[in-house]
């Protein structure tokens, strides 16, 4: 259990560094934009402070993995939930991104809403909620392809009105919200995938898996959630985007992965109660925050008659 915790605690810290380095590597390249995918990777893959980056994102995904084999998916989620409050500071320390205190009011609610969702999930010691192994195709699809859709037609609106000239600079709530949608199927194909590899024999297992929709939403979704969150990550800031991203993929994949792999809801009415809450909470929080950063303020202009000589 402790390796678990261990590894958990480490996957965080892996995490936000790579989101982190990544950040700082986009700043100091030119513009990208989901227009120009080939032109993007191009530019990334020669930055050598972004691939320490995504070395590093893909060794905590590594710590991932040896976490969901040692600890049950609910206590999981709850450290990784502490990530956010890690990626604030850093950001904050190496960035030099600034959060303004309704935007710290608005963070914390996050963090409290998806602790009260990891909470009702929480596993007892004679045996927890039912975990789905399969789902039917059609749902699968009939769920993911409006999302993926979504998210997608979300993220072009956002980049719309972003190339208005006299618009504010946004937040990037909406790049955070179109980017989780992508990784919250990405989440749910990840589940469909696990559950093929239990099958006995790795050529059945194989055979069922590329038979499946599962593999070719995880390409979608890899590809698209590449470009799109790297032209986010570069126009936005760290300390904002990737905790909305974050908490749109967990409600994502609770709501609508106990949906479609046939989880039932919580008999105990104190544990649906907490989930019910904390997903209205993360609701309700993502539709306030701010939409736009606040324009810096100049110094106003020295009035004509002071400009008048004697």
């Amino acid at each position: 259990m402790w390796w678990g915790v261990a590894a958990a605690l480490l996957a965080n810290v892996l995490y936000s560094t790579g989101f982190v380095l990544e950040k700082r590597a986009l700043a100091a390249l030119p513009e990208v934009t989901i227009r120009q995918p080939a032109r993007l990777l191009r530019l990334v893959l020669g930055s050598p402070l972004w691939i320490g980056g995504s070395l590093a994102l893909a060794a905590g995904f590594a710590a991932q993995l040896a976490v969901y084999r040692t600890l049950p998916i609910a206590a999981a989620q709850g450290l990784f939930v502490s990530g956010l409050v890690l990626l604030v500071l850093l950001s904050a320390r190496l960035l030099g991104e600034e959060t303004s205190g309704r935007e710290r009011y608005a963070l914390a609610a996050i963090l409290a809403a998806l602790l009260m969702v990891v909470l009702s999930l929480r596993e007892g010691p004679d045996g927890g909620e039912t975990v789905g192994q399969e789902a039917p195709y059609p749902l699968i699809l009939l769920v993911c392809v409006p999302s993926l859709a979504g998210g997608v037609w979300l993220y072009n609106s956002a980049e719309r009105r972003a190339r208005h000239r006299h618009r504010l600079p946004t937040t990037g709530v909406e790049y955070g919200v179109a980017v989780g949608l992508l990784y919250g199927v990405s989440s749910l194909a990840i589940k469909g995938v696990s559950s093929h590899l239990t099958d006995d024999g790795l050529g059945g297992a194989l055979l069922g898996l590329l038979r499946s929709p599962y593999p070719y939403l995880l390409l979608f979704t890899g590809a698209f959630g590449l470009v799109m969150s790297q032209a986010a990550l570069q126009r936005c800031r760290a300390s904002l985007i990737v905790p909305v991203c974050t908490t749109v993929t967990c409600l994502y994949t609770a709501v609508l992965g106990t949906l479609s792999f046939g989880e039932a809801l919580p008999e105990d009415p104190l544990r649906l109660a907490l989930r019910l809450a904390g997903i209205a909470l993360a609701v309700a929080v993502l539709l306030s925050m701010p939409r736009h950063d606040q324009p810096v303020r100049t110094q106003p202009p020295m009035a004509a008659k002071e400009l008048t000589p004697p």
